[in-house]
């Protein structure tokens, strides 16, 4: 796995390992008023992260796109933006920040279905996209 494939499932471990570490120290404190944050941070930033990761390192086509980069940049920056902002929202600090990363997950989710509708799922699928010689 490399490139955007890698880059995809990098981010979804580095997340799954916070977010775990949030979910031990909420268990241990009994405190979990941020279970919303840490569940999106789970959710988003390790299933969803992951599975764009699996998808472009089967489909080497879309991997090469420049909609994966901008599909990249859009995840990241909703992820980046929506878990902080969950947090501030639970804690009554406002709730924009969560917005805002919730209009750019749900904007990268678009690019993502866009992909998937153009290049199909796997190399066979790509394959057999090329002309002909």
């Amino acid at each position: 796995m490399k490139g955007i494939a890698f880059a995809f499932f990098a981010v979804g471990a580095l997340s799954v390992t916070i977010g775990m570490a949030w979910g031990i120290q909420m268990s241990a404190s009994g405190d979990h008023a941020l279970s919303a944050a840490h569940a999106h941070l789970n959710l988003v930033g390790w299933v969803t992260f992951a599975l764009f990761g699996v998808y472009y390192a089967m489909t080497p086509g879309a991997a090469r796109s420049v909609l994966a980069k901008v599909h990249f940049g859009l995840a990241l920056s909703g992820l980046v933006l929506i878990v902080p902002g969950i947090v501030m929202a639970v804690t009554g600090q406002g709730e924009t920040l969560a917005k805002l990363g919730s209009v750019l997950t749900m904007l990268s989710m678009l690019v993502f279905l866009v992909t998937v509708l153009r290049h199909g799922f796997g190399a066979e699928r790509a394959a057999a996209l090329q002309p002909a010689e």
